[in-house]
């Protein structure tokens, strides 16, 4: 090895002694980001959407975001299926780093038979959910499950009806069997909407008269999605979820 090589090789040693405070306070000082997945009840709405909410949409309102961010990758009907076979799992994994977060909340779209795209048995949904944990957790990365946010359904007598059938035991299983906290949006959300009645409740979801959005000109009548209000009535009860099991999360909140 000749002179120039070895001076050349101490010089860019000294750099990168020199640069390695700076790269390790840059590392350190790296705010940990909150990414949600799940499915159309949870997602971002463009401005074509208007007045529909995701209640992820509306979760930055509560956190103080100079010290975490919220990165919000749920889509508009998908399962664990379609999120999965559709590369949108992998491409949110690829981002996620150690010391990160994860919701998880899927379930609306996952038992439709009739969109086989979409739809996985109990088996299935079990062991796509137990996939989300066990990579994210590979990587460092701390998930939260959620069951999903009810439907408005009344029967004849003003009593809610729950529409999501045996899946999100499902999810009450994979939390408790993987160790990882659940936060029950679908009990949360039941009793929020029975509180509103079959009346009220229609001021949290898309029930829009025709003429008053350009978006919607005949008018909505949709039971699954939110307008502002229920979307964020929906981050709080999330929020207030973190806050029962004590989480780490809450720390990242907004005084």
């Amino acid at each position: 090895m000749n002179l120039t090589v070895i001076k050349h090789r101490l010089m860019l040693l000294k750099t990168v002694l020199f640069l390695l405070p700076f790269m390790l306070a840059v590392s350190c000082n790296q705010k940990p980001v909150l990414y949600l997945t799940g499915d159309s009840t949870m997602a971002y709405k463009p401005a074509e959407a208007e007045p529909e909410r995701g209640w992820g949409q509306l979760l930055p309102e509560f956190f103080n975001e100079k010290i975490i961010t919220i990165d919000n990758h749920a889509r508009n009907g998908r399962s664990t299926r379609s999120f999965i076979y559709e590369g949108f799992w992998d491409s949110v994994l690829a981002m996620m780093n150690k010391g990160d977060y994860l919701v998880i909340q899927f379930c609306h779209n996952d038992g439709v038979e009739s969109k086989l795209s979409r739809y996985c048995t109990l088996q299935e949904f079990e062991y796509n959910l137990s996939k989300f944990i066990k990579e994210s957790k590979s990587k460092g990365v701390k998930p939260i499950l959620c069951t999903p946010v009810e439907r408005r359904k009344f029967d004849t007598i003003g009593v809610l009806v729950d529409t999501h059938g045996e899946y999100p035991d499902v999810l009450r299983k994979v939390a408790q069997k993987n160790g990882v906290l659940l936060i029950d949006l679908q009990q949360k959300t039941h009793k929020l909407i029975q509180e509103y009645g079959p009346v009220e409740s229609k001021k949290l979801f898309m029930h829009v008269p025709p003429g008053k959005y350009p978006n919607y000109p005949n008018g909505r009548a949709d039971n699954t999605h939110f307008v502002e209000k229920g979307a964020r009535e929906v981050a709080g009860l999330f929020i207030a979820g973190l806050k029962e099991k004590n989480h780490e999360l809450v720390k990242y909140l907004k005084e």
